[in-house]
């Protein structure tokens, strides 16, 4: 029996799953509430295979689930609270860095 992750591995699982950008967007838009990934892959501008493959990432990670809804899954945070853990985290990067979203926005690479 595997032991359940330490503290280190959950976070660093959260890290990786934020550390691409359109994996990032995605939790965002799943922050507004649940959707389907056909309509995220349109409201993102990916492909449906690569909207896809970050919903598995995600999925891989606990953050996101699918929710069965007859032949079509439709996707949600996996816990109400990454909602709130997200806006949080959002609000410190802004306090450390305000440049850092204009960079980003800019498609710049953030300031050292």
């Amino acid at each position: 029996m595997a032991s359940p992750p330490t503290y280190g591995q959950v976070l660093a699982r959260f890290g990786h799953a934020l550390s691409d950008p359109t994996r990032a967007r995605l939790l965002l838009a799943l922050r507004e509430g649940p959707a389907y990934p056909a309509d995220l892959a349109d409201l993102l501008e990916v492909s449906r295979q690569n909207m896809s493959n970050h919903l598995a990432c995600l999925r891989g990670c606990g953050l996101v689930v699918a929710v069965p809804e007859g032949r079509r899954s439709r996707y949600e945070l996996a816990d109400p609270r990454l909602a709130h853990a997200l806006g949080d985290l959002l609000g410190v990067v802004l306090a450390v860095d305000p440049a850092a979203c204009r960079a980003a926005e800019a498609g710049d690479p953030l300031p050292s």
